[in-house]
């Protein structure tokens, strides 16, 4: 009857030890979660706040501005125009390939 008793608390130590190690990893588990989470929130918030300077820098206006000043660039005109024209070589005809 003592081993028996032995034995059964032996097995509610091992249980409560083993209830207590669970409960402290869902904790840390669920503080990493939270964690993750509040990143995830900022990250987004981040995204957002570039995806906004993005289109900001890319209106048609800035980039006109842009083109102007920094690369001395000019609106196209039909005085400064220039035409390429394409000459394609004569290939003499060959026998087609077998």
């Amino acid at each position: 009857m003592i081993r028996l008793n032995l034995v059964l608390l032996l097995a509610v130590i091992a249980s409560a030890f083993y209830l207590v190690h669970t409960q402290y990893e869902s904790r840390r588990l669920y503080a990493a979660l939270d964690k993750a989470q509040a990143q995830s929130r900022k990250l987004d918030a981040e995204h957002e706040q570039l995806q906004v300077q993005k289109r900001a820098q890319a209106t048609p206006a800035r980039v006109q501005q842009l083109a102007t000043r920094q690369l001395q660039m000019r609106p196209v005109t039909p005085g400064v125009t220039q035409y390429v024209t394409v000459f394609e070589p004569s290939v003499p005809a060959e026998a087609p390939f077998r």
